[in-house]
């Protein structure tokens, strides 16, 4: 048997992560929302359908699965079957007043620890845990512990130890973590943005606000970094990942933009599912910049991440294709004009993911570097 699942989750003002989890109604053992495949429709968009059903909330799902789980399901003859449930994030952008399963299960927001320890099943509780808490310096000590066993196994030579002893300045940690949040604000407001509604402006002017955020941010790095004498990175390394952060921030503007232009109202849902993408990879760049004040306990978590943020941009591309595909056999039969507006749409959101392909690979450059 084959299912899908939504894993509801929100982030609060401070980074941190907490997860939605409903009861079954048999058993009453902690679940995420889940169903049966519907036939003509995709996994994620059945995902989102389960989440309103059982548990009233609506959101954006993702439509590149974070991974697979197994559990027995009973059936109503009494004998069991193992089904394989495909788990698709769902950013909860909201809850319902009434939805057709009120009442028949209990909700619950749990911090990420906790709500991996709830659910029995093993690899659910991996797929969970997944989402991570915003990391903790180390300390001083742990660093500086880490930093000889570098020296003692000869991978960096005695300039570069000690240069990496020294204290560091400039608030480059802060500022990586800060561009983040506007990313991921940006790509939430243009997964709401694609959904059309009435509040289409307001969708625009949020990333227009978020895009000069971002562009403070990166000019107070570019200040920095010509002024500090000690990085903890090199000045080119520093300089190309906020260039490319903000380089995906300037692309969605851009998308922003050009609805605007063309007063776009209503979007095909290739459109709609790679703002979806951007709003997972958003969320994964977010996880990453605090990891990065401690590359060497923190690189093996980066290499996953950076992973899965490629993995996402090739996603992209499929669906880019296959949204200019369609776009063209309509256009083939109704207006032209059509395929260039949408052409033009299309183009700023692979041009998100491909700059945040470029995150990862900047992410991944540091790894080597400095892990």
């Amino acid at each position: 048997m084959r299912q899908i699942a939504a894993l509801p989750y929100a982030t609060g003002p401070d980074g941190s992560m907490r997860i939605l989890l409903i009861t079954s109604r048999d058993t009453r053992r902690w679940v995420i929302p889940k169903g049966n495949r519907i036939k003509g429709m995709a996994g994620h968009r059945a995902a989102e359908l389960e989440a309103y059903e059982e548990a009233g909330i609506h959101g954006i799902a993702c439509p590149a699965p974070l991974g697979r789980y197994r559990y027995d399901k009973k059936r109503r003859r009494g004998d069991t079957k193992e089904a394989t449930v495909e788990v698709f994030p769902l950013a909860v952008t909201g809850q319902l007043p009434q939805w057709p399963e009120q009442g028949q299960r209990e909700l619950r927001w749990f911090p990420v620890a906790e709500a991996a320890k709830a659910v029995d099943e093993p690899d659910l509780q991996s797929i969970i845990a997944a989402f991570r808490e915003p990391p903790r310096d180390p300390g001083l000590f742990v660093r500086t512990l880490l930093r000889v066993k570098e020296w003692q196994s000869e991978r960096t030579g005695m300039l570069r130890w000690f240069h990496a002893l020294m204290p560091k300045q400039g608030r480059f940690f802060e500022q990586f973590e800060d561009h983040a949040a506007t990313l991921v604000a940006g790509a939430d407001a243009l997964a709401k943005l694609l959904k059309g509604g009435p509040d289409i402006d307001a969708h625009i002017k949020e990333i227009s606000d978020r895009e000069h955020e971002a562009d403070d941010i990166i000019r107070e790095v570019l200040q920095d970094v010509r002024r500090i004498f000690v990085t903890p990175f090199d000045r080119s390394a520093i300089t190309g990942l906020i260039g490319v952060m903000d380089d995906a921030i300037d692309q969605m503007n851009q998308t922003a933009k050009a609805i605007a232009l063309f007063e776009v109202k209503e979007f095909p849902s290739q459109m709609q599912d790679m703002s979806a993408l951007i709003v997972e990879c958003a969320r994964i760049t977010g996880e990453a910049m605090p990891l990065l004040r401690s590359l060497n306990l923190n690189s093996a978590r980066l290499h996953d991440l950076t992973e899965r943020l490629v993995k996402l941009e090739g996603h992209a591309d499929i669906l880019h294709e296959a949204g200019l595909k369609a776009l063209y056999n309509q256009a083939r039969q109704g207006n032209p004009m059509d395929f260039v507006v949408g052409n033009e749409i299309y183009s700023h959101l692979e041009k998100v993911t491909d700059r945040f392909e470029d995150v990862a690979n900047e992410i991944s450059g540091l790894v080597i570097d400095h892990a």
